[in-house]
């Protein structure tokens, strides 16, 4: 099955932070503190998808505030942060939602990420992506991480099954 016939049986999403959601910089600032820059154009495709239905989960090696209250913003539930096994976290997204792997796409950009893309219906990574991810990848965007990827894949699933349409969403 192809890649674009897979698309209509995607139930769920789940999406690294660092790399996926930002362009994988981290900005040192006084006192120790670091900053990330996420995009508002995957900001809105992630809040038209959950108006929407689909799931969405974010497992991440990191644990930083201020991207757990982005996500938490963004009206996203299912946040695992300091995975050190990501496939546990993806098996537990699963389990709560008694979804099959043929029902999700993931979206990872470096090594942590290659074993839930491998079970995944759909591997999907940003265009800066390491060669290792991008050689088992179904999908590389066009668009790099931090850069609209999210937004890139999430449009694509929803316009094959017609729910991309225009809405109330606002611009988060």
């Amino acid at each position: 099955m192809s890649y674009k016939e897979k698309l209509k049986d995607i139930k769920a999403f789940v999406f690294d932070v660092d790399g996926v959601f930002t362009d994988g910089s981290v900005y040192l600032l006084p006192g120790g503190n670091m900053c990330r820059v996420m995009n508002v154009l995957d900001g809105y495709a992630v809040v038209k998808a959950l108006k929407s239905n689909y799931l969405i989960g974010v497992i991440t090696g990191g644990n930083d505030e201020m991207v757990k209250h982005r996500i938490n913003y963004l009206g996203i539930q299912d946040y695992y942060p300091k995975s050190y096994d990501k496939m546990v976290d993806f098996e537990d997204f699963k389990k709560k939602y008694n979804l099959k792997n043929e029902e999700i796409l993931t979206m990872g950009d470096d090594l942590p990420d290659l074993h839930i893309m491998e079970n995944s219906a759909i591997a999907a990574c940003p265009e800066n992506a390491v060669p290792e991810i991008k050689g088992i990848a179904d999908y590389i965007s066009q668009k790099q991480g931090g850069s609209g990827a999210v937004r890139d894949v999430i449009e694509q699933v929803m316009k094959v099954q017609g729910n991309w349409h225009d809405d109330n969403t606002q611009s988060v």
